[in-house]
């Protein structure tokens, strides 16, 4: 192909876009007075997108946010993770970041929501709260962190018998809904019980139409999930 000059991917989707969305070598302003953020680079005079992803601008500073890229945690964030070593007074999480998370023994909430300093039975026992690569009584599904949608309440008890929790971090994990909450429980629920045929179904529909919404790229949220169940339930 011969060289041509290269319109910004807004001009070519509209002015009505409500993100402005960058590719690889686009100029996001030829303003000198903005700070380059993550994503972008300075090149003759021009802020320039090193990354496919949306602008976000904070005052003076810019900076592109991947549409596909591992999650880089924030305050407040919901996230879901899985033991993947057993460490002293401390737990290592997979988190779907860069590098893995860690739990304290101190920070978990103990059966029954007993208040007391951690002692070293708590600490002998400790295979015994968490374990490696335990998927007790649910199931995990990962998606991309940017398709999960921030809400302020990422836990959701659906009308169809079971619950989700999506995490910030693109890992959701779908559960029947238990009978005592986590408030009667402490923060602590160990759930050992068998799961009947019933909330397996419930269980694997919502697992597969979590799949489809995402093969979509549409956004995951208690809503489009819900309603995603309900359009699936003529099919077997």
């Amino acid at each position: 192909r011969l060289p041509v000059a290269r319109k910004p991917l807004s001009e070519r989707l509209g002015r009505d876009t409500k993100k402005h969305l960058v590719v690889p070598g686009d100029t996001i302003t030829t303003d000198t007075g903005f700070m380059r953020g993550h994503g972008t680079y300075m090149g003759e005079e021009k802020l320039i997108a090193s990354v496919a992803g949306s602008v976000e601008r904070v005052n003076k500073l810019i900076c592109v946010k991947a549409l596909k890229t591992r999650y880089i945690g924030e305050v407040g964030d919901i996230v879901v993770g899985r033991i993947t070593e057993v460490q002293q007074k401390r737990w290592k999480v997979e988190t779907n970041s860069r590098l893995d998370s860690v739990l304290l023994l101190s920070s978990m909430n103990l059966p029954g929501g007993e208040l007391r300093r951690r002692s070293a039975e708590d600490e002998l026992a400790m295979r015994g709260f968490l374990q490696e690569g335990d998927l007790i009584s649910g199931v995990l599904v990962q998606v991309s962190p940017s398709l999960v949608k921030r809400q302020k309440t990422h836990f959701h008890d659906l009308p169809c018998g079971a619950s989700v929790i999506l995490g910030n971090n693109g890992f959701i994990w779908i559960y029947p809904t238990p009978e005592h909450k986590e408030e009667e429980a402490g923060g602590f629920i160990a759930n050992l019980e068998p799961v009947s045929l019933a909330d397996r179904e419930v269980i694997s529909r919502l697992r597969n139409c979590i799949i489809s919404l995402v093969t979509q790229r549409m956004m995951l949220y208690d809503t489009s999930i819900l309603y995603c169940y309900e359009a699936s339930l003529p099919h077997q």
